[in-house]
């Protein structure tokens, strides 16, 4: 093994010396060509050096030496570019792609919610929604959390009463408004009570309202509201009265400052330790529009102004528009300058990236970053505090289970059949009371999986099941962990396993674990219907206390293995159906088949789709996109 490091060593040395010195993007990967960490520089030469060195700031500190990232570095691939600031994005869209071990990232960033705007309807819709590729569509975001969204919809309902049926055409087949046109959420453009002239009004005040343009609304609906008095339409002045009242007040108790501030991003950020928080405050014609917190991970402790830099780039990389004007703390100073460059080509015009030193603008930066500081320290309660009652949860289970061993990895096997086909399990894996998804595994039942009277084996199945289990256990315990062959979730060893159902599936279930048993593992089962908990040598069940929290782990461990043996065998059923429905259109072979699948994401999804969404599919003709509505909707 020494050898192997030194031949690694001088290789990446051989390596780094032949880095260009020159503006770009480097990316270090580990033997298996993964990548461990992308880094943009000045000059890669002297970047690259400084990791080594010991000398690269907060990244050359925390994972340089002998057992950091530094120490599995096989291979360094660079890209130059010709500024430091192409440098920059072109690193986020590495990051992005790449998705590296070792790079700051904010939490679950592929899933941030933004609104969207129907722009390519007659009339629009505005809705929640998760992406923002399609064509001829407005999107506003990223926010940070769905409770925002639902909110901010919540407010532009009542402020511009838009339709919230869905489809490209509003209305019902029943030819009567909704009930939103008797609750003033909907004008009802769908039996004509309001044309698509005005109705496209409402949608600009809408797109106004999120681009923060509060000032352009309130006279608009002044205007509109005089033009309605004079035509003596008083129903319609009332309405954009009581429009300009709701503006005015949000605006009154949302002002920050005063009008000449005008708007900006605030950025405060918080870094404690390998934690991280930022906060923006939008603030539109002095008026704080929007707060937005993001959570940040990257595995290893940062300096602030990597932390602020990183954010910076992925949050406006990923936003619909760049603002104007930008304020950062002063962990940035010095590179006020290149970031200004980067994000103004996302703009296509010029962004002002600067350090309030004093007045309104350094006061609610500090207070952003008072917020940053505050999320930080709540998060860290919050997740100390969930460790906590997990830890006690598994001892209980220990203690009252008399299990040979505290149950910190925890497997849980369900049978789905719904019906007499496709019969399926599941295993989904808790370690620390805590779901491990990477090690979920899904099972075929390869048995017929039926009784000789008929009907699904639930028992046959579990048997099957668990001996595939132990069989894939015997062969992969002894490999070792850099071997590619090696399946991490079936090579570790579970301290408890919990069967779906009562004695006769933990009877089955015993019948083929003995070899994991005489290594410590225990075994249960979990009967739903008063929550039975059957456990080896015991003739009597045992009940735990319905508010233990020993029993709702194992619940959540349960329903978890439930919901995901569900989940497959519908996916299955419904591939099967999709598949065969599909079968009898001319032009849909199977890479179609996958393109359809993998473009919608599931089978249910396209088996609903509108004849608009499958003629937006990439590579699918309009005409036999219509053909393959008209036929799935035919099969119902």
């Amino acid at each position: 093994m020494p050898d192997d490091a030194a031949q690694r060593r001088e290789k990446v040395d051989q390596q780094r010396r032949e880095l260009p010195d020159s503006p770009g993007v480097y990316v270090f990967r580990d033997g298996d060509g993964a990548a461990l960490y992308v880094g943009k520089a000045n000059s890669i030469r002297k970047r690259v050096a400084s990791h080594f060195s010991g000398k690269g700031g907060g990244l050359g500190a925390g994972l340089g030496g002998t057992t950091g990232m530094l120490a599995q570095v096989d291979s360094i691939e660079t890209l130059v570019t010709q500024t430091e600031a192409e440098a920059l994005l072109a690193e986020q869209s590495f990051i992005k792609r790449l998705r590296p071990r070792f790079n700051i990232r904010l939490r679950d960033d592929k899933s941030y919610p933004y609104i969207g705007i129907s722009l390519d309807e007659d009339f629009p819709r505005v809705y929640f929604t998760r992406e923002r590729h399609r064509p001829n569509r407005a999107y506003f975001g990223p926010f940070s959390s769905a409770k925002r969204v639902r909110e901010t919809l919540d407010l532009l309902g009542k402020l511009f009463q838009y339709r919230t049926c869905e489809g490209p055409e509003p209305g019902r087949r029943s030819g009567v408004p909704c009930l939103d046109y008797y609750i003033k959420r909907c004008q009802a453009p769908c039996v004509g009570y309001i044309d698509r002239e005005e109705y496209r009004a409402n949608i600009d005040g809408i797109v106004d309202f999120l681009s923060g343009r509060y000032r352009e609304i309130a006279n608009d609906l002044e205007s509109r509201m005089a033009q309605a008095s004079e035509a003596q339409d008083f129903e319609r002045a009332v309405l954009f009265r009581d429009r300009l009242a709701a503006v005015n007040s949000l605006m009154e108790r949302q002002r920050v400052a005063g009008s000449s501030m005008g708007s900006a991003d605030l950025i405060g950020v918080a870094v404690e330790g390998t934690d991280a928080n930022a906060q923006v405050f939008q603030v539109r014609d002095g008026v704080l529009a929007e707060r937005q917190g993001f959570y940040l991970a990257g595995g290893e402790e940062r300096e602030a102004g990597e932390v602020a830099e990183s954010f910076l780039l992925q949050y406006y990389t990923a936003a619909p528009s760049v603002p104007p004007r930008v304020v950062v703390g002063p962990e940035l100073k010095g590179r006020t300058d290149v970031l200004a460059e980067a994000l103004g080509s996302e703009r296509d015009s010029s962004v002002e990236v600067r350090m309030a030193e004093r007045g309104d603008l350094r006061r609610l930066r500090e207070l952003a970053e008072r917020n940053a500081q505050l999320a930080l320290a709540q998060d860290r309660l919050r997740r100390e505090h969930g460790r906590q009652r997990r830890a006690e949860a598994l001892n209980s289970l220990q203690s009252e289970l008399s299990l040979e061993r505290l149950p910190v990895r925890i497997e849980a096997y369900d049978i789905s059949n719904l019906g007499e086909t496709h019969t399926v399990a599941a295993m989904v894996v808790f370690e620390g009371g805590v779901a491990k998804k990477s090690d979920y595994r899904k099972f075929k039942i390869r048995g017929d999986g039926e009784r000789e009277n008929g009907g699904p084996d639930d028992f046959a199945a579990m048997r099957e099941v668990l001996t595939r289990r132990l069989g894939r256990y015997l062969e992969q315990a002894d490999l070792s962990p850099h071997d590619a062959n090696r399946d991490d979730s079936f090579a570790a060893l579970p301290d408890l396993i919990v069967i779906d159902g009562g004695k006769g599936q933990l009877s089955a279930g015993l019948g083929v674990l003995e070899p994991l048993t005489e290594r410590g593992v225990s075994v249960i089962s979990l009967a739903k219907r008063i929550e039975e908990i059957f456990v080896p040598g015991r003739s009597a069940p045992v009940l735990l206390a319905r508010d233990s929290e020993a029993l709702r782990t194992l619940q959540r461990i349960r329903d978890e293995a439930h919901r995901f043996a569900i989940t497959f065998h519908r996916n299955r059923r419904d591939q099967a159906m999709t598949a065969s429905v599909l079968d009898g259109v001319r032009g849909v072979g199977p890479a179609r088949k996958r393109a359809l699948l993998r473009h919608f994401g599931s089978p249910d999804r396209l088996l609903s789709a509108s004849r608009e969404e499958l003629e937006a599919v990439p590579g699918v003709p309009g005409k036999l996109a219509r053909e393959i509505h008209r036929q799935l909707n035919r099969a119902g």
